[in-house]
């Protein structure tokens, strides 16, 4: 029987510039990006994933090279490792690499991810989420979508109907851990097919998937002024995306309601925070992890 492959980009650089590299790759690929840290030499694997060779790879491979040229010049990678490569993968052998890097995750004392192969138990009261990444890997591991994961659950008021949005869903993380904890009605968007796939089956998974929305849509494309607005919405894009299409994501929250920016650089933070204050938004909550910043805003009153 013929094994099954997949094309694979991959940077390997130094851990210090993994974050910068994720923003590239997904960038330039336009597809979810995977990486994880080797403890034993220090470098950073960084990866996106095709079901076919992509026939403008020699544009993207100038337009990496590029980018990685700058990360470098700004000191991001130090050990002056750098890597770039095409290459195949057989599909079995991509599943089990995960099972390395991938362990279980508490977000305070209401939720628990798990993969499937963990055993992992979830303690009294705690909400289990059992993810398999799939193409379009997203485990709460990164802090963007850990920060994502804590706002959801510190928002969530038990016995209060509280609804949420999801824009660049992923694996479908967000999502099924909004509708674990009890936000009804929840819709998550993205625009690459194989994340809908792949957070439309973990969905399945986790007995969730009547209760969540999945859709194929551009963020640049969707309505200027939405049918339904949210208790809650997660936005974990880009910085020019946070930016550019700041009024179609904020007409999407209900008044009093809080959106969470997430997938934005600390160096480009203070560019997405003013110009959501310039549209009457504040700052209520923040945290940044090595190159990484989110941050939860409110309308001002």
């Amino acid at each position: 029987m013929k094994r099954r492959t997949l094309w694979r980009i991959s940077v390997v650089i130094a851990a210090e510039a993994e974050e910068a590299v994720s923003v590239l790759l997904g960038d330039v690929c336009q597809r979810p990006v995977s990486s994880f840290i080797n403890l034993e030499n220090g470098q950073a694997t960084v990866m996106v994933f095709f079901d076919k060779k992509p026939l403008d790879y020699p544009a993207m491979q100038a337009r990496l090279k590029a980018g990685l040229k700058w990360i470098k010049a700004c000191g991001l990678n130090p050990a002056g490792v750098c890597r770039l490569a095409l290459e195949t993968v057989s599909r079995e052998d991509w599943a089990e690499s995960w099972k390395k890097h991938f362990q279980p995750l508490e977000i305070g004392s209401r939720l628990l991810i798990r993969p499937g192969w963990s055993r992992r138990k979830a303690k009294k009261g705690q909400s289990v989420v059992v993810l398999d990444p799939g193409l379009s890997f997203g485990t709460g591991q990164h802090p963007t979508t850990a920060f994502c994961l804590e706002q959801l659950v510190a928002r969530r008021t038990r016995g209060t109907a509280q609804s949420f949005l999801d824009v660049g869903t992923g694996s479908g993380i967000l999502a099924i851990a909004a509708a674990k904890l009890g936000y009804e009605p929840v819709e998550a968007l993205d625009n690459d097919p194989e994340a809908v796939r792949t957070a439309t089956q973990n969905a399945q998974r986790n007995r969730v998937s009547r209760l969540i929305h999945f859709a194929r849509r551009d963020v640049q494309r969707m309505p200027a002024q939405p049918a339904t607005k949210y208790s809650v919405v997660c936005a974990n894009l880009i910085s020019t995306l946070l930016i550019e299409e700041r009024e179609r994501l904020l007409a999407r929250v209900k008044p009093g309601g809080v959106i969470v920016l997430a997938g934005v650089l600390a160096s480009e933070f203070g560019s997405v925070r003013k110009v959501y204050a310039v549209a009457g938004w504040r700052l209520v909550s923040s945290r940044r992890e090595k190159e990484w910043r989110s941050g939860a805003f409110e309308r001002r009153e």
